[in-house]
């Protein structure tokens, strides 16, 4: 297994989306020392660049960040575990992922919000809440995954946020609401997706998007090992804006469980 480190910050535009570097630092490390894996630290631009068709920093996200972002998988060896960053680091390990092992791929996307949105629908601008709908191979082509993942292979796990527009994606059933188990049966393989504020604010005060009414850690690390029965071939774990990070061992440990086969 490797852990790839993506410091990316410019797909958020929130108050502490300049703390993202590092928090990822900080949360990979740790990832490291808990996993006992190399961790890859992949170079991502500081600079910010204006929006574009609707997509702020769209010239930063495109270009060197995306391009080291692809070298780094050329040839992973094995499972991935990809720390951000925001959550727009997601675009290229899942995409790969959908590309390497075709259209039987499953993805649990455990986040407050649905990411959902278009360039067009979107209220900020933000990258990080485009992502998902880019991964359904919608949105603006120069994002949008191809091939893309298939419609209701997406399982959305403790979404609480939805703008309007998303939650039209949601009644279209691209991606459906349900125990991410049960949502998945059928998959070939697996991919988790955990941004840290599917969390309740008051488990971690690292998030750089909190919503209230957010899962335990206990919970969501019984979630998680609820996907055992999966192969699961990805993982990333975005959007932690704290460096006091050591309250998310037992998230780690699972994801390395589930990433390795070694429950």
């Amino acid at each position: 297994m490797l852990i790839n480190a993506v410091p990316q910050f410019q797909g958020a535009l929130t108050e502490r989306a300049p703390e993202l570097p590092e928090g990822c630092v900080a949360l990979a490390e740790l990832a490291g020392h808990v996993l006992g894996a190399p961790v890859h630290h992949i170079r991502q631009s500081r600079e910010t660049s204006p929006v574009v068709d609707g997509i702020a920093n769209r010239a930063v996200l495109t270009g060197a960040n995306r391009a080291a972002q692809l070298a780094a998988l050329e040839a992973p060896g094995g499972p991935v575990l990809t720390i951000g960053g925001d959550c727009g680091v997601e675009l290229i390990p899942i995409g790969v992922a959908r590309y390497r092992f075709g259209p039987g791929l499953g993805v649990a996307w455990f986040d407050a919000h649905s990411d959902l949105n278009t360039a067009e629908t979107s209220p900020s601008g933000a990258f990080h809440g485009m992502v998902l709908r880019s991964l359904l191979g919608e949105g603006d082509p120069e994002f949008a995954a191809d091939p893309p993942v298939e419609p209701g292979r997406v399982v959305l796990a403790g979404t609480r946020a939805f703008d309007d527009a998303e939650r039209a994606v949601v009644e279209r059933g691209l991606v459906v609401e349900t125990d991410p188990a049960s949502g998945l049966a059928g998959a070939d393989k697996v991919y988790i997706h955990l941004d840290l504020d599917v969390l309740d604010p008051a488990e971690f005060d690292g998030l750089n998007y909190p919503e209230p009414g957010g899962l335990t850690i206990e919970r969501l690390v019984a979630m998680l090992r609820g996907l055992s029965g999966f192969e699961v071939v990805g993982a990333g774990i975005t959007e932690c804006a704290g460096t006091e990070v050591r309250v998310l061992e037992p998230v780690l440990e699972v994801l390395g469980e589930l990433l390795t086969g070694k429950q």
